[in-house]
């Protein structure tokens, strides 16, 4: 069995990486194969654009220079990281929908990174400041360090901060001596999550087996958990509950954990695979899915999760939902029990989870390749990013299919909700 290197969504072998989607509002990630997307971060126009959220560039100048870097305050924002012929970069893509209902996509900016990416996380929090709100991008790596880049700035050659990595490499005839900075990650960078409370929070899951909780104001590492017994692919937290954090590993377990009471073991959940990805449910704040290397997506109610290790969490339903693993899931944002899934058999589903019944309302191949990433957005919650192997961005607006329509028709005339 193949193992993936990462992510948000990772890289199962040496010739494939992640891939995160960011668009059009919480981070979302794609994993794409070597030489194309590496990863996507979508980004909520509230808080500016998008998931990696570009803030709004506006400027004074009329030259049509300054307009065509102008975005606009109904546009997307989609950060792809991506490798191609070994040079890894940051794509800042635009989103804009036209009078006439036409898309038009078109790469904003590139920023160029040093390391191949594994995973990604938008962050409004500015950095080492604070106050008021930014616009970063936090990308792990194959290279152990975290970098948080500041999306606001163009030909950008430096991270804004670095969170762990390597201080020093010594070498003594054949034997290597690495020194690590104080706490850092001592393998691949496989998860992130941005805790949209506690602003200045970033959750970490690494392969060297350990969960991290990171404050990016000072740089520095404020919780280590090691719960897990093999590489940890997901963190996500809850969006109900900021201090509740949930990690999937390989090691076939869900840890649930309090994360200011690091020490206490959490709650498990066991599973029958390899974690690929976790997601709250936005519109539940007790339920969460998690989908699995052999296909399967498993829910769990965590007011059914019990401490003691030997009495196993009944899951509310278990579904067979693609042919291979399960890459990637997002819930949408404005219909309850609609959630997407993606696959590295090429497909992307739409499921009707109520009453702990689902049912598949929607299949499309959209010729993205394996399937890495799937992630819908905030603002126009009727459109899906999805990137795959063939490392090209592809947008589905699912008000587009009948079923969807039949279903959800009364969702679907408000695709782009009221700002708070």
């Amino acid at each position: 069995m193949t193992r993936r290197m990462t992510l948000s969504f990772s890289v199962r072998d040496s010739k494939t990486c992640t891939t995160q989607v960011m668009t059009w509002t919480r981070i979302s990630r794609i994993r794409l194969q070597k030489d194309h997307f590496v990863s996507l971060t979508l980004a909520p126009l509230k808080y500016l654009p998008f998931y990696l959220l570009l803030k709004f560039f506006s400027r004074d100048n009329d030259s049509e220079e300054d307009e065509d870097m102008t975005i606009k305050p109904d546009d997307s924002i989609i950060v792809c990281a991506s490798n191609d012929d070994d040079v890894s970069h940051l794509e800042i893509w635009i989103l804009e929908v036209l009078s006439d209902g036409t898309v038009n996509m078109y790469v904003h900016h590139e920023i160029i990174i040093p390391a191949f990416p594994l995973c990604t996380a938008w962050l409004d929090c500015p950095i080492k400041s604070g106050e008021g709100k930014g616009n970063f991008i936090a990308v792990g790596s194959m290279e152990l360090a975290i970098e948080i880049w500041d999306l606001d700035v163009l030909d950008e050659v430096q991270p804004a901060a670095v969170l762990g990595g390597i201080a020093d490499i010594k070498k003594k005839g054949k034997k290597k001596t690495i020194k690590y900075k104080k706490d850092s990650h001592s393998d691949s960078v496989l998860g992130l999550a941005w805790n949209k409370e506690y602003r200045n929070m970033l959750a970490s899951a690494s392969a060297d087996q350990s969960v991290k909780v990171w404050d990016v104001n000072t740089s520095s590492c404020t919780v280590t958990m090691n719960d897990h017994t093999d590489k940890v692919q997901a963190v996500a937290w809850n969006p109900f509950a900021s201090q509740i954090l949930l990690s999937g590993s390989f090691d076939h377990t869900v840890c649930l954990k309090d994360v200011r009471y690091p020490s206490h073991g959490g709650y498990k959940f066991p599973v029958s695979a390899d974690v690929e990805s976790l997601a709250w449910d936005p519109h539940s704040e007790h339920s969460f899915v998690v989908s699995l290397e052999n296909g399967t997506v498993t829910s769990f109610d965590i007011r059914l999760a019990s401490s003691d290790p030997t009495s196993a969490t009944k899951p509310c339903f278990t579904i067979h939902a693609h042919d291979k693993a399960v890459s990637s899931m997002s819930f949408n944002p404005l219909v309850p029990n609609l959630l997407a899934t993606g696959s590295t058999d090429k497909m992307v589903k739409l499921w009707d989870l109520s009453n702990n019944q689902p049912s598949c309302i929607a299949t499309r191949n959209t010729k993205a390749g394996a399937v890495f990433s799937v992630s819908f957005s905030d603002d126009c919650p009727f459109f899906l990013a999805i990137g795959g192997s063939k490392g090209k961005l592809q947008l589905w607006d699912i008000s587009s299919e009948d079923a969807v329509l039949n279903k959800y028709g009364k969702y679907a005339a408000q695709k782009r909700p009221p700002k708070s």
